[in-house]
């Protein structure tokens, strides 16, 4: 027997590391009825939303599109189609997303090297030329933002590195983009790929990316246009081609592009989805969503610190969208948890690997970087903290946050 009810998800405040509640106006495009994947009003909306995302990465790049699956498609797309059998690769990890990085990258085959400095640290420049100096890689992989370390990895001189030593520069920015600055063509970024579930306010299950003309120009050297659609004008690059044909750049991008050949059936409705979360950063201004999320980290912080709970790591390097904050001894993490979510409705996370059960992760992005989220989420958890047999401070956290706002 199948259940016969309908769909009733409870009500929830999402403020962990992701994913967060999305806007309401994204849900609302989402809803739109759907069109043809070659009707003109889908073409010209498909070029609109390239044109949007374009201002959100901060590029020129013509190669900006979407991917049609979560973020982790993006990262797929990029690292299965740069990448060649025995490429040698650069992962640089401060956390958990650098291993996943990796794991991808050695299943297209590459040759992958990784450096790593403690979870709750970032890397210099200096560390990282080095090793590329070492390896001598085809590409430099890294996170931005690491969610499960809470860091932020500054990329500002890490293209002209690249450049220097002809090594192509990714990044993954699903957990940092719109909440930190990302400048894909000042930082000569080659590629990068995000999600919508983080600070673009969105459903998870479109990956937008922006690709720079000569990372382009190396992917297009194994491209290959399928049977049944191929011409007498199409030809197909050198192999070994590109093993995964979902995530086979070049054949999106002529999806994409004029030719508009033939790849898979777009998601319209998540691109719907994906283009309001772009059309809802413009509208407000990308530095102004930054600082957004810098006020409302900053109050979600002195809130935390309020209540005599220490933030983990370097918060030199923190996201301004979210926050690590050590477990106190006297309190079981999960039990916490487990009460803000069933009692009052409110998620917050916990890590993974080294830093399971030691931290938790309170997130403040997108449609829940706002003041009445923030109150909200440190009421609840100082509430929660007292009843489950914690000593700190307590009805200070609120009072903490409003006064950061009001310095803000």
């Amino acid at each position: 027997m199948t259940d016969p009810r309908t769909l009733n998800p409870p009500p929830r405040l999402l403020m962990g590391p992701g994913p967060i509640d999305a806007d309401p106006r994204v849900l609302r495009a989402m809803s739109a009825p759907l069109i043809g994947q070659y009707d003109p009003a889908m073409t010209g909306f498909m070029n609109e939303t390239q044109a949007r995302y374009r201002q959100v990465f901060r590029t020129q790049n013509a190669a900006t599109m979407l991917i049609d699956g979560t973020s982790r498609a993006g990262i797929e797309a990029v690292l299965v189609s740069a990448l060649r059998p025995g490429d040698r690769v650069l992962v640089p990890i401060f956390g958990r997303f650098g291993h996943l990085l990796a794991e991808i990258a050695q299943r297209a085959g590459a040759d992958v090297h990784t450096i790593e400095v403690p979870w709750g640290e970032v890397f210099e420049p200096e560390q990282i030329e080095a090793a590329i100096r070492n390896v001598q890689p085809r590409m430099l992989a890294i996170v931005q933002g690491d969610t499960s370390t809470t860091m932020c990895q500054p990329l500002e001189e890490l293209g002209a590195i690249c450049r220097a030593h002809d090594v192509f520069f990714y990044t993954d920015a699903t957990a940092s983009i719109v909440g930190n600055d990302l400048r894909a063509d000042d930082w000569q970024l080659d590629a990068v790929s995000v999600g919508l579930q983080k600070c673009l306010g969105g459903p998870s299950g479109s990956a937008p990316v922006t690709l720079s003309d000569r990372l382009v120009d190396w992917m297009r050297q194994r491209r290959k246009v399928e049977a049944g659609i191929r011409t007498e004008a199409h030809q197909d690059g050198s192999e070994p081609f590109i093993r995964s044909n979902y995530f086979d750049l070049p054949m999106i991008l002529d999806y994409w592009g004029e030719e508009r050949l033939n790849h898979h059936t777009e998601a319209t409705t998540m691109l719907y989805g994906a283009s309001e979360c772009a059309r809802l950063v413009i509208e407000e201004g990308l530095d102004q969503a930054i600082e957004r999320h810098r006020q409302h980290g900053d109050a979600m912080l002195a809130g935390v610190q309020a209540l005599g709970l220490k933030p983990f790591g370097d918060l030199n390097h923190k996201m301004n969208n979210v926050v690590g904050v050590a477990i106190p001894d006297s309190v079981d993490g999960d039990t916490v948890r487990a009460q803000m979510l069933t009692d009052f409705g409110i998620e917050i996370g916990t890590s993974f690997g080294p830093l399971h059960g030691k931290i938790w992760r309170i997130g403040t992005m997108g449609y829940n970087a706002r003041k009445s989220a923030v109150l909200q989420t440190l009421s609840c958890l100082d509430n929660c903290l007292a009843v489950n047999g914690y000593r700190g401070p307590r009805g200070e956290a609120v009072q903490a946050a409003l006064e950061s706002y009001a310095h803000a």
